[in-house]
């Protein structure tokens, strides 16, 4: 019987530990986005680094002293994500690859400060995207949430490439002022 109780205990040292892993990631998630997204394009590439970087520290947790930093300990260990990306992105694509810069950035962003920023400006473009027609929204998710070819949005919206690239062009142009007069005015 005694036997039973300590496995019972193992296995509850484990949830714990689980739910621990998974209490600290859904604090910090949203701080580790915007880390990982600041640091490398295209879009779909940080998320598939932040991915795995959540299997590599999730492997790691028994290595995390309960008590200390989570956050830098979770950044570390997507930045050497990111350098792995970084070198393998080198060999495809013969990329300029420049440690040196990715730890000057990491050391640069405060993640506090940095969320904040993010969050603001985040809430400040989806104030700015409602303003716009339906059609100019339609036609910039369709670019980039969606990731269509000019080629194809043309087809779709009966415009030439060169109509679409001058549309995308004055939507990103309203949206940039749209954005920065609303960060202006949060300011005030």
């Amino acid at each position: 019987m005694r036997e039973e109780d300590d496995n019972n205990d193992a296995e509850l040292s484990q949830d714990e530990r689980t739910e621990e892993f998974l209490h600290l990631l859904n604090k910090h998630e949203r701080t580790l986005s915007v880390y990982v997204t600041g640091l490398v394009q295209p879009l779909q590439d940080a998320q598939d680094i932040l991915q795995d970087g959540k299997i590599v520290m999730w492997r790691n947790f028994g290595n995390f002293t309960e008590g200390t930093n989570f956050l830098a300990w979770a950044r570390k260990i997507l930045l050497h994500q990111i350098f792995a990306y970084r070198r393998r992105a080198k060999k495809h694509q013969h990329a300029e690859f420049n440690e040196d810069i990715l730890l000057m950035l990491d050391a640069e962003m405060d993640s506090e400060m940095l969320e904040k920023k993010w969050i603001n400006r985040e809430l400040a473009l989806k104030n700015c995207l409602a303003k716009l027609k339906p059609e100019h929204r339609e036609i910039m998710e369709m670019r980039y949430r969606d990731e269509v070819s000019i080629e194809k949005i043309s087809g779709t919206s009966g415009r030439s490439d060169t109509a679409v690239y001058q549309l995308l062009f004055r939507i990103r142009k309203a949206l940039f002022d749209c954005v920065k007069m609303e960060l202006d005015e949060s300011k005030t």
